[in-house]
């Protein structure tokens, strides 16, 4: 059994209805989100992807690949989309202490806003794990908690690139959030998924809204 799920349940949902699942709307919108970067051997051809589309998208970024890479970071603001918190180290909640995690959350929110002059409030918790104790205090900060309508499961190697693009295909729905991972360790399945999901979602006529 796999240890994540690709399409959310509506019992889920309202399990943490404190937690954002998806973006309910009358239209065909979805909204495109990255996680685990920046990285320059991936996110510049995201960026490039999403250019190409004229599509804005939500990057939750990995606080120390920020410090490691803030041209990669850069290139993506100039671009116009938007920043998010995914903690500095990326932490397992489950796994870490409440001090222990809020601190990382809060230094990868510091290094995000010596970037960025007014720091989108979202977080995404990795692995989409994280416990009550953790994430009241973010929500306290302003902060929305985003998880997902639909993962593509990029990051799991185990999958063919065209399993991971009929994850997306088989599961979206307006006001869907769908999460791709701007990482090398999902690259060969992105490269594969992305652009092809965008260009289904487009001849079936969804267009791509920002989080805020």
């Amino acid at each position: 059994m796999k240890a994540y799920w690709v399409k959310t349940s509506v019992v889920v949902k309202k399990l943490f209805p404190r937690l954002v699942w998806d973006v309910p709307n009358t239209g065909k919108t979805v909204y495109l989100t990255f996680d685990d970067g920046p990285v320059p051997e991936v996110t510049p051809w995201v960026l490039e992807v999403l250019k190409e589309h004229n599509i804005k998208a939500t990057f939750f970024c990995i606080g120390d690949n920020i410090h490691k890479h803030p041209q990669v970071l850069q290139q993506a603001i100039a671009e116009g989309h938007t920043i998010a918190n995914h903690t500095f180290n990326h932490l397992n909640g489950w796994h870490n202490d409440t001090p222990k995690y809020l601190d990382n959350f809060a230094e990868c929110e510091a290094i995000i806003a010596q970037h960025v002059t007014t720091p989108a409030k979202l977080f995404r918790p990795p692995y989409g794990r994280i416990r009550s104790a953790q994430s009241a205090p973010i929500r306290d900060k302003g902060y929305k908690i985003i998880m997902w309508d639909v993962l593509s499961a990029d990051f799991d190697q185990t999958i063919t690139p065209q399993q991971c693009l009929q994850n997306v295909i088989n599961n979206v729905q307006p006001g869907s959030i769908i999460v791709f991972h701007d990482s090398i360790k999902a690259s060969v399945n992105l490269k594969h998924a992305l652009p092809q999901a965008i260009q289904w979602l487009k001849k079936e006529g969804y267009t791509f809204g920002v989080l805020s």
